[in-house]
């Protein structure tokens, strides 16, 4: 789909107000982090990863460890009120 057709894949955020679709796209979406209902909103331990050309970083996390696995955060919120930069 058009939100994988890209080179990179750090983050990207979605908006819907239906849970499972939400969560089919957040699985389907090939980025490190997806965050739902807000953006760029995440806690400071939360793993870093990025897919494709977006992996820049993962060598000085204790994740390198697992660098042949894609990880991936979906961060999700129920607040009705606007979250984060958008």
């Amino acid at each position: 789909a058009i939100a994988n057709d890209t080179e990179f894949g750090l983050g990207a955020g979605l908006w819907t107000r239906d849970i499972n679709r939400a969560y089919r796209m957040g699985r389907a979406i090939k980025a490190g982090r997806v965050w739902t209902n807000c953006y760029h909103l995440y806690p400071a331990h939360a793993a870093f990863g990025g897919y494709k050309k977006s992996g820049v970083g993962r060598e000085t996390h204790k994740m390198m460890l697992d660098h042949y696995q894609q990880t991936k955060n979906l961060l999700v919120s129920y607040d009705t009120n606007p979250l984060g930069f958008f």
